[in-house]
């Protein structure tokens, strides 16, 4: 039976299509530097950047890294303000946890501070710029208020609830004298247990931490004296200084987490809506929620 030129060629196009989709998914579905052959040893490095909304990728990535005995050691490259309490708390725990097979080393970058910091106490080591904006031991939790607005535009707002406290951090009202000291403990209660961690692995008195655990904001050099960074250099020192804990030559190789490429009809049919959607959750954790967070310009 003679088969008809045009479905052939759109069955020819179609099976190109599909073949050509699948070299490409293979050969770009991670990106990164991968660990190619050497003689070195091979450092990790997880990147701690921005406000910390997440903790997903990060724990995974240490959670990689550990199971991969190519690697020696592990760097944290810190460069954030910190952010949600949660967050921090769970790479935090995930450092500790790599901890038992393997050395790891904070770098500190232009800024490791509140929750940044936090993350850093959790490694054997921290290194900082000598510029590095660290500090910010404290914790916070910001509401806002448009009662006022709302009598301009001539808007009244009615709340049902179960409960005297469900609606306490209403954006419709002030806070009543005993919504302000409930709210006033949690953030006390959150404060401490980030003073804990810096009395614990920083070997530092409770005494000493309280003093300078106001919310400022110091420097690297000022914080070496204070004893929350153990020495002050760049990414490189950070990386020689893992190496030599773990015991090795100080000859190593970098090697970053590989990282998921989307595919081509990812980007056309998903892109826009996860973009979108990252951008409404970053800007409604902004409003709401205790941080550890370091943002001067809120």
């Amino acid at each position: 039976m003679r088969k008809h030129p045009v479905i052939f060629g759109m069955l020819l196009l179609i099976a190109l299509g599909v073949i050509f989709y699948i070299f490409l998914f293979r050969a770009g579905s991670y990106s990164g530097k991968s660990k190619s052959f050497s003689l070195n040893d091979k450092i990790g490095v997880v990147n701690i950047n921005g406000i910390i909304h997440d903790s997903i990728d990060a724990v995974q990535q240490l959670e990689d890294h550990g199971r991969d005995d190519s690697i020696v050691a592990v760097v944290l490259r810190i460069d954030s303000p910190g952010g949600g309490v949660a967050a921090s708390q769970e790479i935090y725990d995930a450092v500790i946890e790599l901890k038992k097979k393997k050395k790891v080393v904070a770098s500190m970058g232009s800024v490791a501070a509140s929750g940044g910091l936090l993350i850093a106490c959790s490694a054997d080591k921290i290194v900082a710029n000598s510029g590095t904006i660290t500090g910010s031991i404290s914790a916070i939790m910001q509401f806002a208020n448009v009662e006022e607005l709302l009598k301009k535009v001539g808007l009244k707002s009615s709340v049902v609830k179960s409960g005297k406290y469900k609606d306490i951090g209403s954006p419709l009202r002030e806070m009543t004298p005993d919504e302000r000291k409930i709210i006033q403990d949690l953030v006390d209660d959150i404060f401490n247990q980030f003073v804990d961690v810096i009395v614990r692995d920083r070997k530092i008195s409770r005494e000493k931490v309280i003093q300078i655990a106001d919310g400022r904001v110091f420097s690297g050099r000022k914080a070496k004296e204070y004893g929350l960074v153990d020495q002050l250099g760049d990414m490189a020192s950070a990386a020689r200084l893992a190496s030599q804990l773990a015991g090795r030559d100080g000859k190593y190789e970098l090697v970053y987490p590989r990282k998921k490429r989307a595919s081509f009809f990812d980007y056309i049919f998903e892109s826009a809506a996860n973009q979108l959607s990252r951008s409404l959750k970053e800007k409604a954790e902004g409003w709401g929620g205790v941080g550890y967070l370091y943002y001067p310009s809120m």
